[in-house]
């Protein structure tokens, strides 16, 4: 038997937009830009229940353990925990971007996010409220601005359907 033979169709290649797998047929500039974009995390588990994660680009480390409810100490950031960290901090760094292209000052904005777990049948995050207060009187067309910003946070829009994320706004001292 041969490995290799003509046997098999011709794999035919279509554009990215069309097959996310086409990445192979891209100029190598364009397949370098996505790259550019991937950051690599890598995770060592401790035993206990506890993990370190170190950030690729930055060498920075974080831990983790399983939370009390969940046989854990509680002693760092759940996986769930950094999620809900990540939704806030995605929301408002976004927020930023946009607030730094208009010229807005948000500086001192502060951002709470509950976590509520459903604990019947499969555990798993079930809401993930938000509330943002942005210390400063803004116009409308810039409070306008910065909430379509919120709502289009990366985390926020990968979050599953299935997870309630409603995010508020305060605005002022």
């Amino acid at each position: 038997m041969r490995l290799f033979d003509n046997s098999f169709p011709r794999v035919r290649t279509t554009p990215l937009r069309e097959s996310p797998n086409a990445i192979s047929n891209l100029p190598l500039r364009i397949v370098q830009a996505i790259i550019a974009g991937m950051v690599e995390i890598n995770i060592i588990y401790e035993g206990q229940l506890h993990c370190s994660a170190t950030h690729g680009p930055s060498s920075t480390v974080l831990t983790t353990d399983a939370p009390k409810d969940n046989m854990g100490k509680g002693e760092s950031f759940s996986p769930t925990d950094l999620m809900a960290t990540a939704l806030g901090t995605c929301i408002v760094t976004t927020m930023g971007i946009v607030a730094q292209r208009h010229g807005i000052d948000i500086s001192g904005t502060k951002v709470r996010v509950e976590k509520h777990m459903i604990t019947t049948g499969l555990r798993r995050i079930g809401r993930l409220p938000v509330e943002i207060h942005v210390p400063r009187t803004l116009s409308q067309d810039d409070k306008q601005r910065l909430e379509n910003a919120a709502g289009t946070c990366p985390v926020h829009k990968s979050l599953h359907p299935d997870i309630d994320a409603p995010i508020t706004f305060t605005w002022g001292s």
